[in-house]
């Protein structure tokens, strides 16, 4: 047999084994939902009973009109200012505290430092924003402060991995040609690996950042204060015209947010190309 026809036949036989094996993949995927549904026993019929429509078109209605009196507007646009400085302050001391753990968590400082790094982010991202707010509401009083010790927290592990990862990948060789030029260890990381992640850094804590806008506004359930506070009292006392002002505040940040992050990192790519 010809190399080339040898070479031809391994090649049929291992796109063959990679539709095999994606085909197996998708059929254990469709099973574990249907034994999803299953075991759940959910019954998707029950939303489209005439009753449950009946009572979700009450509940809806009950939201409009929604107040829109000066008063509480101005009210809700604190409430909406305040969610906002949570998030972008939480979202800021998670990055600091991020590239900090990513420098020992990329290896840089040694298998030891590298596994303990790992440690500790994968415990802060692991525990809930909520679990967290709780024990800062308990450390810290109600109020914003806990809702931004609470984002600071969790987004400190996510961001710890992600920033480490991309350290991780970049080349080592600018970072090794400026040490041997005779540059300092710490020029030569800032203008050899730093530059080069640091777009991808930023891009990393816009998402985040459109993230944690949501959730200060759910930290507010727990007490951590803002949009989040005010839809928890208003709708526990079933002043659904209030709490209709307050999601739809709560939209319109939303969307604000992501419009200009989504020009910023339209901006930044460039950069990153």
């Amino acid at each position: 047999m010809k190399p080339g026809a040898s070479f031809s036949a391994q090649a049929g036989r291992g796109r063959s084994l990679d539709r095999f094996t994606g085909w197996a993949v998708l059929l254990l995927v469709l099973l574990a939902v249907v034994v999803s549904f299953v075991y759940l026993a959910i019954d998707v019929s029950g939303l489209f009973t005439g009753e449950s429509l009946r009572a979700m078109g009450r509940f809806i209605a009950e939201f409009f009109p929604p107040d829109l009196s000066p008063a509480f507007l101005a009210r809700t646009g604190w409430a909406t200012l305040q969610t906002l400085a949570v998030s972008a302050l939480g979202t800021l001391l998670a990055m600091a505290a991020g590239a900090l753990l990513a420098l020992p968590a990329s290896g840089r400082w040694g298998l030891a430092a590298r596994q303990a790094a790992r440690f500790v982010l994968n415990l802060l991202r692991s525990v809930p924003e909520l679990v967290w707010a709780a024990l800062m509401v308990l450390a810290a009083g109600l109020g914003p402060f806990a809702g931004v010790l609470a984002l600071a927290l969790h987004t400190a592990g996510v961001f710890g991995r992600l920033f480490g990862e991309a350290l991780e990948n970049a080349p080592i060789a600018p970072e090794r040609a400026l040490r041997e030029a005779g540059s300092g260890a710490t020029a030569a990381f800032a203008y050899g690996s730093l530059a080069l992640v640091a777009p991808q850094w930023v891009a990393y804590a816009l998402y985040r950042w459109e993230m944690n806008i949501r959730m200060a506004a759910v930290l507010g359930f727990v007490g951590a204060g803002g949009l989040g506070q005010m839809l928890y009292f208003h709708m526990s006392l079933f002043q659904q015209a209030q709490a209709s002002t307050v999601i739809g505040a709560m939209f319109v940040l939303v969307f604000v947010v992501d419009a200009a992050s989504g020009r910023l990192r339209r901006a930044m790519a460039p950069a990153q190309g």
